[in-house]
């Protein structure tokens, strides 16, 4: 048994508010990710903007006000730069990135890093190309996110979903140009189609409330687009999600260059959802082309992609069945053991 200590200084969030709220991709990660350690045996530590101490699913949860041990055998310190060198004494220490790394390349992180030597963990391939190899480090390594237990064990649909799309990213991601698409390329072909969005500001915490009136505009117009089968639904939490996405005949969500991971995606192919992308940030990772969705080269093949999953039963089935066979192999059981590794 390992003592495993992990650190954050973003929002505030505990070891139950993945089961009572909707939440971003990295703090769920976070929780998941320290139950599957705690589950393995270890002495699991977490450190971070909880309200209040407690103890759950093995995990010790407190305010960083209280501070760190003096020691661990692996000590996580979470995006910012100033947990870095708290743990001195820990036999090995990781920074666990999640956003493109030019946020990295400043004084204040090189040289905490030169000082530390953290091996710097990435969530995907992209997201690694993202740090200059210039930047000192005690070695580099790519391990992806974990699917969520809850999301793989999705059963062979019986028979093809209706036409029913969903976005469930954030609403500053590409929701607008969605809707352009949407109005004008594929409910035009696809007129019995519905899309279902399963956003809001509410998920992204206090960095959701400061650009919540930004969010405003898009959702406003997503909200008069009644007449053409657009939804806004809002933020639900984990269980609601995963029943409407096996419900769901496709998942669309352009992607971003800053997309260095993309849990929505991943969670969706695991349920058996094809997914139409475009060729944006980590989206061709997640995706398989022409196989659980359409890695989309322009807006046109996105459209065109969308249209034929939502229209032809025959091709939604077999991309269905693709995305069980392909896309839900990799779980937090094989995150942690990667993380393990970093141990030896």
């Amino acid at each position: 048994m390992a003592r495993i200590v992990f650190a954050d200084d973003g929002i505030e969030f505990d070891g139950k508010t993945l089961e009572e709220r909707a939440l971003g991709g990295v703090e769920s990660s976070v929780i998941l990710m320290m139950e599957e350690f705690a589950k393995r045996g270890h002495e699991v530590i977490v450190r971070n903007k909880c309200k209040a101490p407690m103890i759950y699913k093995g995990v010790d949860w407190a305010p960083i006000e209280q501070g760190l041990p003096d020691e661990a055998d692996l000590y996580i310190a979470n995006r910012g730069d100033k947990l870095i060198d708290l743990m001195p004494r820990a036999k090995k220490t990781v920074f666990w990135t999640h956003n493109p790394c030019r946020y990295m390349v400043k004084w204040r992180y090189i040289k905490k890093f030169w000082k530390v030597r953290p091996i710097i963990v990435f969530i995907g391939s992209y997201h690694a190309k993202t740090l200059p190899n210039w930047v000192p480090d005690g070695g580099r390594k790519v391990i992806p996110y974990g699917i969520p237990d809850m999301f793989r064990h999705a059963v062979e649909r019986t028979e093809p979903s209706a036409p029913r799309a969903v976005f469930t990213s954030n609403p500053l991601r590409g929701l607008d140009w969605l809707l352009d698409r949407w109005e004008n390329e594929v409910h035009p072909h696809a007129n019995t189609a519905e899309l279902h969005l399963f956003t809001g500001p509410a998920v992204y915490g206090s960095v959701g409330a400061d650009k919540a009136a930004v969010m405003k505009k898009v959702l406003d117009r997503a909200e008069s687009m009644k007449d053409q089968g657009v939804i806004l639904r809002g933020p639900v939490a984990k269980a609601t999600l995963i029943e409407e996405l096996q419900q769901a005949r496709v998942m669309l969500y352009r992607g971003d260059i800053n997309e260095t991971y993309c849990l929505a995606v991943a969670e969706a192919q695991a349920l058996g959802t094809p997914t139409v992308v475009q060729d944006f940030g980590s989206m061709a990772e997640r995706v398989v082309d022409g196989k659980t969705g359409v890695v989309a080269q322009n807006d046109k093949a996105f459209s065109d992609g969308a249209v034929k999953l939502l229209n032809d039963d025959t091709h939604w089935v077999e991309q269905h069945k693709n995305c069980l066979a392909m896309q839900r192999n990799w779980g937090w059981e094989q995150a942690c053991a990667a993380f393990e590794e970093l141990m030896e």
